[in-house]
């Protein structure tokens, strides 16, 4: 493992040519897509929330560019276990942005009927497992996908998403522990953000990286720029295909910064030093590929604009159809615990009716 950060475009949008992934326009045009509609599904998500419309939001700003280009790897049958700042693996995955609004207002359009948080996205039939609020869990849930895949024999990989805090939980050293020894084909993606709600790094760790605590398990670490998509888009890309021909996991520490507050609940200005945000803003992950597209020819002005604009006409759409629809049937909540309702649920059911007649 090299404790070296890994960087393919730098802050100027100039390249590293030996180390530029060998995409077409069209997939790079791609990746811009993906990352600009995660950034304005936020700001419209986090205004939502201020207005009194949203119960809450988690941004993903600032973040695009790792969960994007780790996702960009990954096959459609592979699997994907996300915290919540990983929206755009699903949109790469056919989700609409309507789905995404239905989720988020918990409205009877829900896949999940109203019974997650906003931004706990959950989606089976795309292979991205429910995001849990409580740190880590995801990790472990990982490496057992990852087992049994490889138990049938199957060519399919496990990706596991979480954030600098959780390497502070229990779950992460047993599941990077559990799926070094098995040599499972499981990815940890650390999106080090640098603060875990208000607790900074330094006080998470005394090691010099989170990536070296790879070394202990034994398994490939990589150290790379977290706001440039190319960049974890190569290192993830590695680890796909290392984990596919049986070698083992691999620990990828993303360097970011997350550059709102952590949620809508808090305010990052009462803890986030002031020049430190602005120092991470100029190094925008949406700007700093942007820079890289102009630079190779690929930037088409009038093709973002038209892509802005298509953008915010869905979210505008999506807003309007999520607001009209009613909330879930009070029945749903005691669906989808068990296989069937047991007499149970249906005893507690008919306690809710009868407490709450004006409940549909």
């Amino acid at each position: 493992m090299s404790g070296k950060l890994l960087q393919v475009v730098r802050e100027d949008g100039q390249v590293e040519k030996a180390l530029e992934p060998r995409l077409s326009d069209a997939q790079l045009k791609e990746l811009y897509k993906h990352m600009l509609q995660v950034r304005l599904v936020d700001e419209r998500g986090m205004l939502l929330q201020r207005q009194g419309r949203l119960g809450f939001y988690i941004s993903a700003e600032g973040q695009e560019a790792v969960h994007v280009g780790a996702g960009y790897a990954l096959e459609p049958e592979d699997w994907y276990y996300p915290h919540y700042r990983d929206p755009g693996v699903g949109m790469m995955r056919g989700v609409t942005i309507q789905e995404m609004f239905h989720q988020l207002y918990g409205n009877r359009a829900d896949a999940t009927h109203g019974k997650q948080m906003p931004n706990h996205y959950s989606w089976k039939d795309r292979n991205v497992v429910s995001v849990s609020s409580p740190l880590s869990t995801q990790i472990p849930q990982a490496v057992g996908t990852a087992y049994a895949m490889k138990y049938r024999g199957q060519r399919h990989v496990a990706m596991a998403s979480f954030g600098d805090g959780s390497t502070s939980e229990g779950d992460f050293h047993v599941g990077l522990n559990f799926a070094a020894v098995w040599k499972l084909p499981c990815i940890f993606l650390c999106n080090n953000n640098q603060w875990a709600i208000s607790v900074p790094l330094s006080k998470q760790t005394a090691s010099e990286s989170i990536a070296i605590k790879a070394l202990a398990y034994g398994m490939e670490g990589v150290r790379v720029d977290g706001n440039d998509v190319l960049a974890v888009y190569r290192a993830s890309k590695e680890a796909v295909d290392r984990a596919r021909r049986g070698e083992g996991p691999t620990l990828i520490e993303a360097v970011t910064y997350r550059m709102s507050s952590h949620s809508s609940s808090d305010d990052a200005t009462r803890y986030t030093p002031k020049e430190e945000l602005e120092a991470w803003k100029r190094k925008d992950p949406i700007l700093r590929f942007e820079r890289y597209l102009r630079n190779k020819g690929v930037w088409d002005q009038a093709w973002a604009d038209q892509l802005r604009e298509q953008t915010n006409a869905q979210v505008a759409q999506a807003i309007q159809l999520a607001e009209s629809q009613p909330k879930p049937k009070l029945g749903s909540i005691v669906d989808d615990v068990f296989a069937e309702r047991t007499p149970q649920l249906e005893e507690q059911l008919a306690d809710l009716q009868r407490t709450h007649p004006e409940v549909e």
